[in-house]
């Protein structure tokens, strides 16, 4: 676990949020730029009060906090036996919002079919819903209710709430009408169009609803998205997410856990303050925690993405351990080399390079001199050699090896509290003489290229091993267990979060590619691998399948047991 000292921002406690939850009606209506007869899905939103403590004026769907009452009478619903209490306390706090905010009922007669305008019209919407609603003989459908998705508020937002998104058809032979206190206007707008509509600045959308919008312009009916909801597993939903902020261009944007940026908003700030630019460039280190910088190489790329990230651990007490330095530099007063040394103030008391491919080691011996020249003590340039097996633009020897279990530790002259400590732990595949890193008093893994962020690193043989690599994953997550690890820093894109998912999901994926290796060898079992990857990798942009032909002959050498 990251040690709270490391921070770079005061910690604060995010307001608590309350429990709540939403509803959207949907139906299928004539398609005004279609022919004749056809229909599209249709969502039903409503303007707030500009007068509202929350979200005042922004377009939303009904919805709102739950009551006492709403946990209570679940056997006067209709419901699915799949049905839990929790999810009935939800259903039933959403049809009641629906009905006082929008005049909308969600329940039916005796006889099945749904209430009508005119026994809407006797419900009090001041007054307790279901016993207005059993005079009226009338039950609520609950089970007309489907989960589509949870939010919970960005932890920086003073007025929070954890809502489940709940789906149903409109009943059939109502119109909304809005209290015309909390909500105006009401609005039947196909997704795409809201969308449009916000983007021109004719409506204001929160974020988690301009999302779910974002979600239902794939669905062009009703059904098709009821569908989809109806073969979830009891329970489940599409996604569940609490984003965070970041700053883009100085302004606050939203991420949710998919994004690549997600898991350095966590580390960043924990506790959801707005202060991290999200962004690449080369010019200026970005701070992680007090005792972490990332510096990422000019060199991005097909191969390299936004660039190679040069790690800077350490402190102006300690001095600093530089973890890949990069690629060769671009002559004399080379910008990267140069930047590191602004960084760390020269102090760097060891180089270390998690393997030797021309984009990570090339630049620790002209470190290591730029240091020397600093008047500094040489720093050591750590790692493991080239095996014989790498290509000729990737030979590495460092000045000490550094194998399985060793560590360097930079220590504070005020105690062992304040040090950095750097494990060693030797994962082949990606080449041979691919090391990772644990930083052991703040639970980070420092991943090299066996793990990146955004894409999957390529295993090349003969020096890339599909079977070293994926026991190498295993090895990896184990130690993120018995260390801690709460957050991964590859050499290529953001911080990761959920270590141990994010490694499920990698052996997860090679193992989805190798059936599709496996499928097109028996396809066309006297054919090359060019012809293999135009069906392995028909999923994969052609430009990059050149790329992909050398993780595939390890594949290839994996399901033949080489």
């Amino acid at each position: 676990m990251t040690r709270t000292s490391q921070l770079l921002h005061a910690q604060r406690e995010p307001v608590p949020a309350r429990a709540a939850a939403t509803v959207l009606f949907l139906r299928d209506a004539p398609d005004p730029q279609g022919a004749p007869g056809t229909t599209r899905l249709e969502v039903l939103m409503s303007r707030r009060s500009d007068k509202a403590r929350f979200a005042a004026n922004h377009y939303v769907f009904p919805g709102g906090s739950l009551d006492a009452e709403d946990r209570l009478h679940h056997e006067q619903l209709a419901r699915r036996s799949t049905q839990t209490a929790d999810a009935l306390t939800y259903a039933q706090a959403a049809i009641r919002e629906s009905m006082e905010e929008m005049g909308v009922l969600l329940a039916r007669n005796t006889d099945g079919r749904w209430a009508t305008q005119a026994e809407v019209a006797q419900i009090d919407r001041n007054q307790p819903l279901l016993p207005q609603c059993a005079r009226l003989g009338l039950t609520l459908a609950a089970d007309a209710l489907w989960p589509l998705a949870r939010w919970t508020a960005a932890l920086e937002i003073p007025i929070r709430f954890d809502v489940p998104f709940l789906v149903a058809r409109m009943p059939e032979g109502q119109t909304p009408v809005t209290d015309d206190a909390e909500q105006f206007e009401p609005l039947w707008c196909h997704p795409a169009d809201a969308l449009l509509r916000a983007a021109q600045g004719e409506m204001t959308l929160m974020f988690p609803t301009q999302t779910t919008l974002e979600h239902l312009t794939r669905y062009p009916k009703v059904q098709a998205l009821l569908d989809v909801l109806q073969a979830l597993p009891a329970g489940q939903m599409l996604w569940e997410t609490l984003p965070r902020g970041g700053l883009v261009n100085g302004k606050v944007q939203r991420f949710m856990e998919h994004q690549t940026v997600y898991g350095e908003l966590a580390l960043v700030c924990p506790d959801g303050q707005l202060h991290h630019a999200v962004g690449w460039q080369s010019e200026r280190p970005v701070p992680l925690l007090k005792n972490v910088m990332r510096l990422t190489a000019d060199n991005g790329g097909t191969m390299t993405g936004p660039g190679t990230n040069t790690y800077l651990i350490g402190d102006p007490a300690t001095g600093y351990i530089v973890v890949d330095p990069g690629p060769k530099p671009q002559g004399q007063g080379d910008p990267h080399l140069a930047r590191i040394m602004a960084a760390t103030g020269g102090d760097i008391r060891a180089i270390v390079c998690t393997h030797s491919h021309p984009d990570h080691s090339p630049g620790a011996a002209p470190l290591q001199a730029l240091v020397a020249q600093a008047g500094f003590a040489t720093p050591v340039i750590w790692g493991l050699p080239s095996a014989p097996t790498a290509r000729a633009g990737s030979q590495f020897t460092p000045d000490r090896e550094l194998p399985d279990g060793a560590t360097l530790a930079l220590r504070h002259p005020d105690g062992a509290a304040h040090s950095h400590t750097l494990r060693a732990i030797h994962t082949p595949g990606h080449a041979a003489n691919h090391v990772c890193l644990v930083l052991e008093e703040d639970g980070l893994l420092l991943s090299g290229d066996h793990i990146l962020n955004g894409s999957t690193t390529v295993v090349d043989p003969p020096d890339g091993n599909m079977r070293l690599y994926l026991a190498s994953l295993q090895k990896l997550a184990n130690a993120c267990e018995t260390s801690q690890v709460g957050f991964i820093l590859p050499a290529h894109g953001y911080a990761l979060a959920r270590p141990l998912q994010v490694i499920q999901k990698l052996h997860a994926h090679r193992m989805a590619r190798e059936a599709k290796v496996k499928a097109a060898m028996a396809h066309s079992p006297d054919g090359t691998p060019e012809d293999w990857v135009a069906i392995a990798y028909a999923d994969t942009p052609q430009a990059l399948w050149p790329v992909a032909k050398r993780s595939l002959l390890a594949h290839v050498e994996h399901i033949r047991g080489l």
